[in-house]
C-alpha cells in the first residue's frame, strides 16, 4: 500500500517539472539567455541551495570512523547521477530553443516511461499486459507528434529531448535507491556543476545572459529543480519504478496548460491526439497496476 504522503510529494515533484519546461521555455523563446549559460546557472544555483540546506542539516548526522569507504562509493555514486543530470539538463536546455513547452515535456516524458520500463524489466520488475498497452499507446502518441508533416516539431530539437529523457530515466531508477534524499541530490548537483560550467565556458562565443535570463535559470536550479528533486527522489521511495515512469506523463498535460496561459503558445490538433494518447496511455497502466495488486 502506498503510504499517505507519496501522491502529495509526487504532485509536488510534476508540478516543479512543468515549471521547469515553463522556465526554459520562456527564457530561452525570449532569448534572454543562452542554453549553455542556462544550464550552468541552473545546476549551480541548485548546488548552491541544495548544499546550504544540506549544511544546516548535518548536525542531526554523525559520522562514524568506519565510514571512509561507504564515503567513496557514495562520492563515486554521485558522479555518476552527477553526469546523468548535467546530460539531461543541457539537452533538455538545447532542444528547448526550437520545441514549444508541450511538445517539449511529451517528447521528455515518453523518453522517460520507456527508459524507466526498460530498467525495471531488466530488474525484474513485470508489468502487466495492460501496462503494456498503455506504454504502447504512449509510444504511439509520441511517434504520431515527431512524425513528419506541416505541424512536426524540429527533428533536432526531438532528438536532443529524447536523449534527455533517456537521462533522466536513468537518473530516476538510480534515485529509487536513494535513503536520504536531500544529501543525495545536493551531491550529484556538486557533481554536475563543474560539468555545466565548463559547456559554458566552451561556448563563451556565443554566450548572452540578460537579468530577465539569469533569474528564469536561478528559478529553474534553485526552486524547481533543486528543491523539486529532492521531493521527487523523497516520492521514489514509495513508487514501482514503472509507476514512476507512468506518473510523469501528467508533466506535459501540466505544461502544455502553462504554455497557452502564459507563453500564448498554440494547441495544434497534433498536440491534443497525442495528449490524448499518452494519457490514455497513463490511464491504463495504472488501472492495470491497480488491478494486479491483491
Amino acid at each position: 500500500m502506498i503510504p499517505r504522503r507519496i501522491p502529495l510529494l509526487t504532485a509536488i515533484a510534476l508540478l516543479a517539472f512543468a515549471s521547469n519546461s515553463l522556465l526554459c521555455r520562456v527564457a530561452l523563446g525570449r532569448a534572454s539567455i543562452d542554453p549553455a549559460a542556462f544550464t550552468g546557472i541552473r545546476l549551480v544555483s541548485g548546488a548552491l541551495v541544495l548544499a546550504l540546506i544540506s549544511s544546516l542539516n548535518a548536525a542531526r548526522r554523525a559520522v562514524g570512523p568506519g565510514d571512509s569507504s561507504g564515503t567513496a562509493r557514495r562520492s563515486r555514486s554521485g558522479w555518476r547521477s552527477g553526469f546523468l543530470l548535467f546530460a539531461y539538463a543541457i539537452a533538455f536546455s538545447f532542444a528547448y530553443v526550437p520545441l514549444a513547452a508541450g511538445t517539449g515535456a511529451l517528447i521528455l516524458f515518453a523518453a522517460v516511461q520507456v527508459t524507466i520500463v526498460a530498467g525495471a524489466i531488466r530488474s525484474g520488475e513485470r508489468p502487466h499486459a495492460a501496462e503494456w498497452t498503455g506504454l504502447a499507446l504512449a509510444l504511439g502518441g509520441l511517434v504520431y507528434l515527431a512524425s513528419p508533416g506541416l505541424a512536426a516539431p524540429s527533428p533536432v530539437g526531438c532528438a536532443l529531448m529524447a536523449g534527455a529523457g533517456v537521462a533522466w530515466g536513468l537518473y530516476t531508477l538510480r534515485g529509487r535507491a536513494s535513503t536520504a534524499p536531500l544529501a543525495d541530490t545536493a551531491r550529484n548537483f556538486l557533481c554536475a556543476a563543474p560539468m555545466a560550467l565548463v559547456m559554458s565556458a566552451a561556448m563563451i562565443r556565443q554566450a548572452h545572459v540578460s537579468v530577465e535570463g539569469a533569474a528564469l535559470a536561478v528559478a529553474s536550479g534553485a526552486l524547481a529543480s533543486g528543491l523539486g528533486y529532492v521531493v521527487w527522489y523523497a516520492a521514489l521511495r514509495g513508487l514501482t519504478a514503472t509507476r514512476a515512469a507512468t506518473v510523469q506523463l501528467a508533466v506535459p498535460v501540466i505544461a502544455a496548460i502553462g504554455g497557452v496561459a502564459i507563453l500564448s503558445e498554440r494547441i495544434t490538433l497534433r498536440l491534443i491526439v497525442s495528449a490524448i494518447l499518452i494519457l490514455g496511455g497513463i490511464g491504463l497502466a495504472l488501472l492495470g497496476r491497480t488491478r494486479g495488486k491483491p
